[in-house]
């Protein structure tokens, strides 16, 4: 019934390029020949187009964004179960559709009779619920934190570390950009966004150089990054491991929805499978990973 619902919503998607449609259908005729279809982060007009160009382009850019969206949502709900960041993702493509929705609304509006761009929704929402959605990814399926064992005892056998501070470097072009950009664009609403996605690539910036943590204990492994905990795999719950290689065309960070799960900044680590999902450790030695595997699991024997 839930995937359903989720493959109801998602077609739902489909009815913000009609609603365009019909509102250029509706005032069509009092639409100026060459119209204005592009504003600078002030709303400042800054370019024009044939009003059937703007409709053409507008349609074609709503249905593009639309069939890569649906697909992204169908593949989700045909190969995964539905979890919260499924569900996260749905409103967030939602959200994205009938924003370009109301902006060429917005954009009709000012055409018809010189009403103010809304452009502060679009550049502030936009990179809020990027935020958010990255949250919801963040906290799904960790579970449960592993027990802890009172001192004497010491649960703690190994912990090996996988960063990607090649990548950090990268990350710090961007956020030297946006800072400028924050500083020179008069529009407050332009610099509340900008400054939203700045502190994205900081935490991504950081995430990349500090690498994921991994923790073997006595009762499984927990992951890590920056202090906050990603998941924890229970020692029960490996069903097997061996070494695999990543693809880069999957991208790198944090991957996978739901159970299926990647934690990679390299092309090589150790695939464990579980009774409930699978997990991609990436490491530059993944015979380590392997070795630290085989501790753990023969301890728990």
């Amino acid at each position: 019934m839930k995937r359903n619902w989720f493959i109801t919503f998602a077609v739902l998607m489909w009815l913000a390029p009609v609603v365009v449609a019909y509102r250029y259908w509706q005032v069509w005729q009092r639409l100026p020949v060459r119209m204005v279809s592009h504003f600078d982060a002030a709303g400042h007009a800054n370019g024009w187009m044939p009003r059937e160009t703007s409709l053409y382009f507008t349609l074609g850019s709503m249905t593009f964004a639309l069939t890569v969206f649906s697909s992204v949502l169908f593949l989700i709900a045909r190969k995964y179960s539905l979890a919260k960041l499924s569900w996260a993702l749905l409103a967030f493509f939602h959200l994205e559709v009938w924003m370009i929705a109301y902006w060429m609304n917005s954009i009709v509006n000012y055409n018809l009779d010189g009403s103010p761009i809304a452009i502060a929704p679009f550049l502030v929402l936009t990179p809020t619920a990027v935020i958010v959605l990255l949250i919801v990814a963040l906290a799904e399926k960790r579970g449960e934190r592993l027990p802890v064992t009172v001192a004497p005892h010491n649960d703690a056998i190994v912990e090996e570390v996988h960063n990607g501070r090649p990548w950090s470097g990268l990350f710090l072009i961007p956020i030297v950009v946006l800072t400028a950009i924050v500083l020179v664009v008069p529009n407050q609403s332009g610099r509340l966004a900008m400054a939203l996605v700045a502190i994205v690539m900081v935490l991504a910036c950081a995430m990349a150089w500090d690498g994921f943590h991994y923790s073997f204990t006595r009762h499984g492994v927990e992951i890590r990054t920056l202090g906050f905990r990603l998941k924890s795999i229970p020692l029960l719950q490996i069903k097997k491991y061996e070494v695999g290689n990543w693809n880069p065309l999957r991208g790198y960070g944090i991957r996978g929805i739901g159970n299926h799960k990647a934690y990679v900044w390299g092309n090589k680590g150790v695939r464990v499978e579980m009774f409930d999902g699978e997990v991609f450790l990436g490491h530059a030695d993944p015979q380590r990973i392997v070795r630290d595997l085989n501790v753990i699991t023969n301890h728990g024997r």
